[in-house]
């Protein structure tokens, strides 16, 4: 069956698609939801379990605090409270965990540690899943079970202020609130004004109940200057005392009230060390969790040390202390000591509702849950809880009744645990089967694309795919007939609920022939092939060329990469392959031109084999001749690999050096900034030029990458484009000085440091007049004028208009990334890939190989922490969405971006070739 080349693309993604959705379906799962009821529809609790005996306790508990007062501090460290900037800076919270009437945790948030998914975790107690880290951007209203929706359905009267996160998933739940946009991240002072001075009115009032604050300034911090900035320590100075304020008003409350209140801190998530967060390391992570309240007595001499609990537990124990029943979907445990100072009865009571409550949402989640070693507590502690109901109510020896409960809590404790446990895991549980079934639909695909890029790329444009072969239709069968025998066997011993298992019979079958039909072709297109003797020749066109080294190690790395991305560690430490990929590829390139350059054994050039032409040209060379396909073009002439001997001196030198110049600057960029996962915590160069201590060397650094930049991009610009590039480079230092990042000779200190929107715009202007020259100049080369030259120098505007935004994004300690790639760029253009002549298939994958590693050499990594966030409000005075997530893309990708702008320059300057 013959194809064009548009359609049987369009088929092929469309299939791709479906194998990539089935694939993410496995490799995400479902979180663990309870089926029970409507969403916010109140089930009767259950009562108290019973032997022989009638109890008369079927109802929820009564709140155990009066008001509660939680506040969150977005992206407090457990270290920043417990550790000694605790001490320095939050004295009195110091205090009230060390000697105070409180209970310390450390809370563990479970990735991704964004925002909304962490509030999420927070309020349901339930593990929110990755596609959460989109919503972030613009959370929906939530409609799962939470502590808010239950306590706003009790009668709670709540007031919010702070990070309008909490306004979009609880947009009627609040009396009162006032949100602060959360991603204005360049500030960190306003941001908590805006909360704080609503204070002193809402502490004497008496129509509220509950009470959040959610501050964001210490998280923009982290995401401006970092963990290390000195405003780290001002910011939670202002915290201590925000809780001294609100700590002493709820005492003073206390003496006209029965119960007591409670004061909750918390953090949503913490902070890496370069000062974002989104991943898994341990400073973003572990946060603090305290819970201040007169009703936790301590003796003197009691010393509490934190212990480390789950953030999803801080649901159920808000349900409790509020007298509310436990989110359904809620997989965390009662934090114990909160309850500890009540009597037996009422303990082993909550003990039991959180115990009931997750054994139903382990029932209906996991098949064989009768076989749970927490299932399995769970009825003990039932059955044991219920032989003390009958002791208790029979008014028996007091000593027995206080050892059974002392067994009977023990056990619940142990339960609990157990069964929060085995719920946790299931969120972490993958579907092996549907990750397997949708990776060989989208290999099939693959490889069927790179066996028809000949035919796709002829002058036909047409495809023969061999769906109707006789000779293949017995293995059709045979493969369908085993499949579908497979996918029986699997969906019938699966102990664990399976997508694809789940899918009717109907879309599994077709799944299955589709996968079988795949297959004969893929073996049909590799028989033509070896039957064709094509297999190992480069093109048709060629028949006599044969793979060269150079392009051997590029289709091999290039595989590898994409077979390394099937583990996670390699995922994780991804910039290792390609900084190891760079760095092989100098070698070869260095191989190359030496091979090249120096004679051969009958005293002429080595030719290589890839190069059609080459040994032709290499003859006309060395008799003096002109070769046929040396021409002009922008900014030089094409030489052929031979004329590589017959170069002046200095030159030839220069050709010679040029990979190991390459690999130098490479092996420059690696120590200026740690990434990955296992070594990221290591100091770096990047940290040492941004400490305080050395604003000078990093002002110089920052200073010399800024004329590099100039004296590589001006050469082919405009007149008027190489005045705007110098005033808008200018114009960056100015910026980064503005903020206080680098130091300027005429001014001292630090006391006119501002938040540089002025000198941002200032840079802005001459970005946007230089991408306007270059637009022109295109237009121009389509429309009245189709010179080459013209063209070309539209293209090498863009390019430097987009070298110009890229210098005012990044990090001053990031400008030498920035200029040693130019300058690779420059070196890898004018001494390699011209007169080596390579073809445009070589030069487009180097030109990936070193965007890929330079996205690396930014810092950056697979990690959602590494996003500098800062910088898309450069230069913005407010939120704006659409522009703030254009400058934090664009300067996460610079790398990739800038190499892929030069390599349309470079070859559109080849074209003639």
């Amino acid at each position: 069956m013959r194809l064009g080349s548009g359609t049987f693309a369009a088929c092929c993604v469309v299939i791709e698609v479906l194998g990539v959705a089935l694939f993410l379906r496995g490799f995400f799962p479902v979180p663990v939801r309870s089926s029970s009821g409507t969403e916010h529809q109140t089930e009767p609790p259950a009562p108290e379990p019973s032997a022989g005996a009638s109890s008369n306790w079927t109802k929820l508990p009564p709140p155990l605090f009066s008001k509660v007062v939680i506040v969150l501090i977005d992206a407090l460290r457990d270290d920043f409270v417990f550790g000694s900037k605790g001490v320095k800076f939050m004295p009195y919270t110091t205090y009230l965990v060390e000697k105070g009437a409180s209970h310390s945790f450390v809370a563990e948030a479970k990735p991704p540690t964004v925002t909304m998914p962490r509030i999420k975790a927070l309020v349901t107690g339930s593990l929110p899943g990755f596609v959460d880290v989109i919503r972030n951007l613009n959370s929906p209203a939530l409609l799962e079970d939470n502590v808010i929706t239950q306590a706003k359905a009790a009668g709670k009267r709540m007031i919010f202020y702070g990070d309008d996160t909490w306004v979009k998933l609880f947009p009627k739940h609040f009396v009162e609130y006032d949100g602060t946009t959360s991603f204005f991240v360049s500030d960190y002072t306003e941001v908590d004004d805006n909360v704080t001075r609503h204070l002193d009115k809402v502490l004497k009032r008496g129509d509220w109940d509950v009470l959040i604050l959610h501050y964001l300034g210490l998280d923009h911090i982290g995401h401006t200057s970092g963990p290390r900035s000195p405003l780290i320590g001002r910011k939670l100075s202002e915290m201590d005392g925000v809780l001294v304020k609100i700590h002493t008003a709820l005492l003073a409350e206390e003496r006209e009230t029965l119960l007591p209140n409670l004061l909750v801190l918390c953090a949503d998530h913490g902070m890496s060390e370069t000062g974002g967060h989104g991943a898994s390391s341990t400073e973003e992570v572990n946060t603090p969790l305290v819970f201040i309240s007169s009703a936790f007595e301590r003796k003197p001499g009691d010393i509490r040390h934190p212990k480390h609990v789950q953030q999803t537990d801080l649901a159920a124990t808000l349900a409790v202390g509020l007298g509310l029943p436990i989110p359904k979907h809620s997989v965390g445990s009662l934090l114990f000591p909160i309850v500890e100072g009540k009597a037996m009865r009422e303990q082993l009571r909550f003990l039991h509702l959180n115990a009931v409550q997750l054994s139903k949402l382990l029932q209906e989640n996991v098949p064989s849950f009768k076989k749970e070693p927490g299932f399995q507590q769970f009825k003990v502690s039932e059955r044991l809880h219920a032989n003390w109901i009958r002791l208790y109510l029979e008014d028996s020896n007091s000593e027995v009744l206080v050892s059974l409960g002392t067994k009977v809590r023990r056990q619940y404790l142990d339960a609990l645990r157990t069964l929060s446990l085995s719920l946790s895991r299931q969120v972490a549980h993958y579907d092996a089967y549907s990750m397997a079934v949708g990776t060989v639909v989208v290999l099939e695909v693959l490889v069927l694309l790179l066996l028809s890029i000949p035919q796709a790329l002829s002058s036909k444009a047409e495809l023969d795919v061999p769906l109707s072969s006789p000779v293949f239709s017995l293995l059709f069968y045979l493969t369908s007939l085993l499949l579908l025998a497979l996918h029986v066997m699997v969906c019938t011993s699966a102990g664990r609920s399976c997508y694809f298992c789940s899918l009717s019979w109907l879309t599994a079958g077709a799944v299955m022939l589709l996968i079988s039909a795949l297959l004969c072709v893929v073996a049909s297109a590799l028989t033509k092939m070896f039957l064709d003797g094509k297999l190992l020749r480069k093109s048709p066109a060629c028949s006599g060329s044969e793979w060269s080294e150079l392009e051997l190690l590029i289709l091999l790395g290039t595989m590898g990469h994409v077979v390394s991305l099937g583990a996670s560690s390699f995922i994780e430490e991804e910039h290792q392959t390609w900084y190891f990929l760079v760095n092989t590829l100098c070698l070869a390139l260095c191989h190359q031109v030496y091979k090249n350059y120096f004679p051969g054994p009958d005293g002429g050039p080595q030719c290589h084999p890839y190069i059609a032409d080459g040994c032709d040209c290499a003859a006309a060379a060395l008799q003096g001749r002109k070769p046929a396909w040396d021409g002009a073009e922008l900014g030089g002439i094409h030489e052929s690999p031979a004329s590589l001997a017959t170069r002046p001196g200095n030159e030839k030198w220069v050709v010679l050096a040029s990979p190991w110049l390459i690999l130098a600057c490479c092996r420059l960029l690696r120590p200026l900034n740690q990434t990955g996962v296992q070594w990221a915590h290591r100091p770096d160069l990047g940290h040492w030029l941004t400490s305080s201590d050395h604003k000078a060397e990093l002002s110089v650094l920052a200073a010399l990458s800024l004329v590099v930049l100039f004296a590589l991009v001006q050469r082919r610009c405009s007149r008027a484009s190489k005045i705007a590039m110098a005033l808008g480079l200018l114009g960056v230092y100015c910026y980064r000085a503005a903020l206080g990042n680098v130091l300027l000779p005429w001014r001292q200190g630090s006391k006119d440091i501002s938040k540089g929107i002025v000198e941002a715009r200032f840079v802005y202007v001459f970005v946007l007049g230089i991408l306007f020259t270059g637009t022109r100049d295109l237009l121009k080369s389509q429309v009245t004028v189709a010179d080459p030259a013209v063209r070309a120098a539209g293209l090498w505007e863009l390019h430097s208009g987009l070298v110009l935004l890229a210098a005012l994004l990044l990090r001053p300690h990031n400008l030498p990334v920035l200029a040693l790639g130019l300058l690779i760029q420059t070196v890898m253009a004018k001494f390699i890939w011209k007169p080596l002549r390579h073809d445009a298939a070589e030069v487009t994958i180097m030109h990936y190989w070193f965007g890929q590693a330079f996205f690396y050499f930014q810092g950056n990594s697979n990690n959602v922490a590494t996003v500098d966030v800062s910088a898309g409000f450069v230069g913005l005075g407010t939120y704006v969405e659409v522009p703030a997530v254009f400058l934090t893309a664009f300067a996460t990708y610079t790398g990739p971006v800038l190499w892929a702008s030069h390599l349309v320059n470079f070859l559109s300057s080849e074209s003639s070739r």
